[in-house]
This record gives structure tokens, C-alpha cells and sequence, in this order.
């Protein structure tokens, strides 16, 4: 069966690689925008990527379970470096931002509060922090049953992460509605009974 093949390959591959070759299209991107190949808006474009590829990365972490679940495709030891790079890139998305785009630190409050696309992804950001601060095995020793209830945040920040690219395209554009339907169906599905157990009847 393809699961058992795709399992098999899983557990001789280790998840630290991650870490290296997800850096790999945030070098591409800085080497395009110092050549010109980022466009007109190089700082915008930049941007774009970074927040999209973050969200790219948010949906296949939220696929990991489902895809255990449903299709018995265990790549779960890869779920924390995904995570992981996941937050590197909104990190770095907000840097760009911060540093290239606003460039003026006392104007950066200002668009966190009158722009709500600005606030939600903020927001989205902040919920993020705690899950990376405590994807680690210390944490998950000290905090016991209290760190998967904290790592459920991961649903809400993916939910707000989309709201974010929706919002940010004004107007209605295909894409970022893709994102979303994409990420509202991978939580959804976290609210379908597992394989084997029995609906409780009314």
C-alpha cells in the first residue's frame, strides 16, 4: 500500500533537514529581490511570498493529522519542524514588513490599530509565539496535559492567518477564498469522529 510505503520512508528520513531546506526559498526570494526579479514593489512582493509561503507551510501541519486519521499516512515527527519554519516565516514576514515597509517605529502602532487586515494578522502572530516558545520536549515535560490544549491555538491562528490574506486582497480574489476554504476544511475535519468509534445517538 502506498501509506505503508510513504510510513516506511518516514521513519528512515528525519525531520532536522527541515530546518535547512526550508530556508531555501527565503534565500531565493532575497537573491531575486537584490536582482530585480521581485518586480517594481520588490518590498511588497517580498511580502506576498513570505506571508503566502507561511500559510503554505500552516496548511500542512494542519494535514498531518487528518492524513494520519484518514488515509493512515503517519508523518507526524515532521509536525514540529513544520511548525517550527511555519513561524520563521511569519517572523520573517513581519520583519519585512517592520523594517522595509513601515520603516517608521512610531508609526508601526498606528497601522496595528486603524488597519484591520494589520490587526488580525498581528494577532495572528502573538497566538503563534507561545506554540513556538513551547515546541520543545521541556515544555512539553512541564506543561503535561496543559501543552496540547495550548497547541489547539493552532486552529484559531490558522483561521486568522487566512482572515489576514482575505482581507489583505481587497476585493474578491480567487486565491486567498482558496486558503481559507482549504484551511476552515483541514479544522473542520478535526471535528469528524475518528475511524472506529461510534456516534453517540441523540
Amino acid at each position: 500500500m502506498l501509506a505503508d510505503t510513504i510510513n516506511r520512508a518516514a521513519r528512515r528520513v528525519p525531520a532536522w533537514p527541515i530546518y535547512i531546506l526550508g530556508l531555501i526559498p527565503f534565500g531565493w526570494w532575497v537573491y531575486l529581490g537584490a536582482t530585480g526579479g521581485l518586480g517594481a514593489e520588490p518590498v511588497e512582493a517580498l511580502e506576498h511570498e513570505l506571508g503566502e509561503f507561511a500559510l503554505k507551510l500552516l496548511i500542512v501541519v494542519l494535514a498531518i493529522t487528518p492524513l494520519m486519521r484518514l488515509a493512515r499516512v503517519n508523518l507526524v515527527k515532521y509536525r514540529r519542524a513544520l511548525g517550527i519554519m511555519t513561524y520563521v516565516y511569519v517572523m520573517l514576514h513581519f520583519a519585512v514588513w517592520l523594517v522595509l515597509d513601515v520603516q517608521i517605529l512610531s508609526e508601526v502602532w498606528a497601522d496595528i490599530v486603524k488597519r484591520p487586515y494589520v490587526t488580525v494578522g498581528f494577532v495572528a502572530m502573538l497566538l503563534m509565539t507561545p506554540l513556538a516558545l513551547t515546541s520543545n520536549n521541556w515544555s512539553i515535560r512541564k506543561l503535561g496535559p496543559r501543552w496540547r490544549k495550548l497547541h489547539k491555538l493552532t486552529y484559531p491562528v490558522a483561521v486568522l492567518g487566512a482572515l489576514h490574506f482575505v482581507m489583505l486582497r481587497k476585493g474578491f480574489q480567487l486565491e486567498p477564498l482558496i486558503y481559507m476554504a482549504i484551511i476552515l476544511g483541514l479544522v473542520g475535519l478535526r471535528y469528524l469522529p475518528k475511524p472506529g468509534r461510534r456516534v453517540a445517538r441523540a
